[in-house]
């Protein structure tokens, strides 16, 4: 191993992917099964006393409440992570995440304990978001920091891909629910907590394929060398933190776009607002998921060839594109159309979401990057998908229209392109302690950068 390019046999890189990958799908299992719950039950379960649309609003709140604790997650792991190690932290937040979905499948309703219901819930929920809040950085730090510099846009979807098909398999397990193992009132009397306890045999899988893998081996030199940071946190907002608000805006525009399936918004319109069949809709958000899955692992060798910035632009541009034509699909095309609207969501997500944790990798320097990186991630998804679901129905109930849900999400989306067009792409740079004052400087196009090398050929 060098500063400059982690090596590795393609067993090892082998191990690295399938570890990140089975991890991360666990992890956004367990905090996708949440949302899907909170806009088909948990309103009926645990704020039914506030009425039928206050309650929905409470429910889906609870959703993007836990958001707001995901960056106290992210300055916990990103602070760990940078001093003991990417590794550790995996196994802590999978853990933390498990335990506290576990409990929720087995969290007495209001009419069985009272108000103490959904405080409990909400409580559970504040676990999740901790734990979401510094998995994400240690995932993507294990496989870029493994990857050879001209792959770390496809290494560094391997972790991105875990959120699709955690929704993927938290959209199927609903389904399979709703319509198969306990339709109607069973689903709501005792089927809804199956998901959640099946989270006990998930930790054990993941616990036991993270601990086998490697620490990161940028991590290990900073290490071996004693220059980790004793306040990482405090180095990076000295000196990045405008880093951190454009790098968290970027995932802005991909997140309230994301969270309007994710988050349960769009499933729950489909349903009350349109009269499709629960379970149907809930096939189609998993096949969704399988597009979404697609798109990102394509983006991730699209941003190899023609770069982050370029690949996140593509995506934006569909994004904008589509921000009012999905409404329009699922309002008069049906079922048909509300799978239109899934595929050309799905895929602009895809696109803006693949190269995320290379560009992110590459856009900080190595002692503080488990910081940099999840605390940004954080930061974006609580400014940009902790309150959509909420936001779009408080829009949709204000308006009686959908115009107004588009216009959010097309702002949103044109706010994370202009974001991106500060940001520069850095793709390839080297990523170990060695280079440390090159990965401080130039990030985006505010302040001077003169690369000390030749970039890395593009193919």
């Amino acid at each position: 191993m060098t500063s400059a390019v982690a090596t590795g046999t393609p067993t090892s890189q082998r191990r690295i992917a399938f570890a990140t990958i089975i991890g991360t799908t666990i992890e956004w299992y367990d905090f996708f099964i949440y949302a899907t719950s909170a806009g088909l039950v948990f309103a009926q379960l645990f704020f039914e006393p506030a009425g039928k649309d206050i309650a929905l609003l409470l429910s889906l709140a609870t959703v993007g409440i836990s958001f707001l604790f995901r960056p106290l997650g992210a300055f916990l792991a990103g602070h760990f992570g940078d001093v003991l190690g990417r590794r550790t932290m995996l196994v802590i937040t999978l853990v933390l995440m498990g335990v506290a979905t576990t409990l929720i499948g087995v969290l007495p309703t209001f009419a069985q304990i009272g108000i103490a219901a959904p405080i409990l819930l909400l409580l559970l929920r504040v676990l999740q978001g901790l734990s979401a809040g510094g998995e994400w950085g240690g995932a993507v730090l294990m496989a870029v920091e493994h990857a050879p510099a001209d792959r770390r846009g496809r290494a560094g979807s391997w972790p991105q891909l875990g959120v699709p098909l955690g929704f993927l398999l938290a959209s199927g397990m609903t389904a399979l629910m709703t319509g198969v193992i306990s339709p109607g009132a069973a689903y709501l009397e005792w089927g809804w907590r199956v998901p959640f306890l099946l989270s006990v045999v998930l930790i054990f899988v993941g616990f036991v394929i993270r601990r086998s893998v490697e620490e990161s081996p940028v991590f290990a030199e900073i290490a071996e060398r004693g220059k980790q940071k004793q306040v990482p946190i405090i180095a990076l907002f000295r000196r990045h933190w405008h880093l951190v608000i454009l790098a968290a805006l970027v995932f802005v525009g991909n997140g309230t776009l994301g969270y309007m399936t994710t988050g349960g918004f769009l499933n729950n319109y489909a349903i009350a607002e349109q009269g499709l069949d629960r379970t149907v809709v809930l096939v189609a958000a998993a096949f969704a998921a399988l597009v979404w899955f697609c798109s990102t692992l394509f983006a991730g060798y699209l941003a190899d060839v023609i770069g982050r910035r370029n690949t996140f632009l593509i995506g934006f541009a569909l994004q904008a594109l589509v921000a009012f034509p999905i409404f329009w699909l699922v309002n008069t095309g049906g079922l048909l159309g509300l799978y239109t609207a899934l595929v050309l969501i799905s895929t602009g997500l895809g696109l803006t979401y693949g190269p995320l944790a290379a560009w992110y990798s590459e856009i900080f320097p190595a002692s503080i990057r488990f910081s940099g990186v999840s605390i940004t991630y954080a930061v974006g998804a609580v400014l940009g998908g902790a309150f959509a679901p909420m936001i779009s129905q408080m829009l949709l109930e204000s308006t009686g229209t959908t115009a107004a849900v588009s216009w959010y999400l097309l702002l949103t989306t044109l706010l994370g392109a202009a974001a991106t067009l500060c940001l520069r792409d850095r793709s390839g740079i080297p990523l170990g302690p060695d280079h440390e004052a090159e990965q401080a400087r130039g990030a985006t196009i505010f302040t001077p950068y003169e690369s000390v090398r030749e970039p890395v050929a593009q193919h």
